[in-house]
C-alpha cells in the first residue's frame, strides 16, 4: 500500500504538471482527430463521386460493373476498328482522284468544247474518257489506265488531266 501513498503524494505535489501534461495529450489526441476527419470527408466525397448512380451496391459490385463496361467497349471498339479497317480497303477501289483538262480540239471552234477527264482510284487504276467536240459530230473515247499507265497511246491533253489525277 504504502507504493499508491507515494504515487498518489507524488501526483498531488505536481498536480500542475501532471494536468499540463494531460491537457498537451488531450490536445494531441483532438489535432489527430482532426486530421483523420479532414482525410475521412475528402475519401467520402471521392467515394460518392465513385458510386454516382449506383445507389444500394457495394464497392465491389461497382468495381466489377465497370470492368464490364470497360470489356464491352474494347470489344466495340475492336469491332469498329475492323469496320474502319474494312471501309479504308474499299475506298482504296473507289475511284477518287480525277483530272479534268479542257481544250480546242479543232481550230476552227472555239471556247475550248473538248476535255480529258482522268478518274483514279488510290493506286492509279481507272479510266480516261475523252470528248472532241467538232461543228458536225462528236467523238467520246475510253482509255483504261491502270498503275498510272495506258497500254493506249495518250494525247498531251490526256497525259496532263493524269498527271493532275496522280497529283490529288
Amino acid at each position: 500500500m504504502e507504493y499508491y501513498t507515494i504515487i498518489t503524494q507524488w501526483l498531488l505535489s505536481h498536480i500542475e504538471w501532471v494536468l499540463l501534461g494531460l491537457s498537451a495529450t488531450i490536445l494531441g489526441a483532438l489535432v489527430i482527430f482532426i486530421k483523420i476527419n479532414l482525410k475521412l470527408s475528402r475519401m467520402l466525397k471521392k467515394y460518392d463521386v465513385l458510386t454516382q448512380g449506383m445507389a444500394g451496391k457495394n464497392l465491389e459490385g461497382i468495381l466489377f460493373e465497370h470492368i464490364e463496361r470497360m470489356e464491352g467497349a474494347l470489344v466495340e471498339v475492336t469491332r469498329l476498328k475492323q469496320q474502319c479497317d474494312g471501309l479504308a480497303e474499299t475506298t482504296e477501289l473507289c475511284l477518287q482522284k480525277v483530272g479534268v483538262v479542257r481544250f480546242n480540239a479543232f481550230t476552227d471552234m472555239g471556247s475550248n468544247l473538248s476535255f480529258s477527264v482522268a478518274i483514279l482510284d488510290a493506286n492509279d487504276n481507272g479510266l480516261i474518257i475523252s470528248s472532241l467536240f467538232g461543228r458536225d459530230e462528236s467523238r467520246v473515247y475510253g482509255k483504261p489506265v491502270q498503275d498510272g499507265k495506258s497500254q493506249y497511246l495518250l494525247t498531251d491533253e490526256e497525259q496532263e488531266a493524269l498527271r493532275m489525277a496522280q497529283r490529288k
